[in-house]
């Protein structure tokens, strides 16, 4: 994590984000820095757009309480959702690598 909060922070105060800024934040807090996830971490955040990944962590929707509903209006709406999840992992297919999988997958190298 302190990888990923170094990258936050740099971007953060507009600087930029080479492998040598990052390993004097990582060092000036004391980490130990391992050169292969400096690398990767940098090759990968360049593939994406930081201000967008914290835009769409901070906006996940919350699902409104809804009143009880019939067995039939919910097996309509879970089709209709299973549907909708298909045509966009569809479109995500057409489009390549998105920017919540690249995030996703730094927070599991790194997290």
């Amino acid at each position: 994590m302190e990888y990923i909060y170094a990258v936050l922070l740099l971007h953060t105060a507009k600087k930029d984000i080479s492998e040598d800024s990052l390993r004097r934040v990582l060092e000036a807090a004391g980490v130990a820095v391992d050169d292969v996830r400096l690398k990767a971490l940098v090759a990968a955040v360049k593939e994406i757009n930081i201000d967008d990944v914290l835009r769409s962590s901070f906006a996940m929707p919350v699902a409104p309480v809804s009143a009880p509903t019939t067995t039939a209006t919910a097996t309509q709406q879970q089709a209709t959702q299973k549907a909708e999840e298909r045509k966009e992992e569809e479109e995500e297919k057409k489009e390549g690598v998105s920017e919540e999988q690249l995030a996703e997958g730094l927070a599991a190298l790194f997290g």
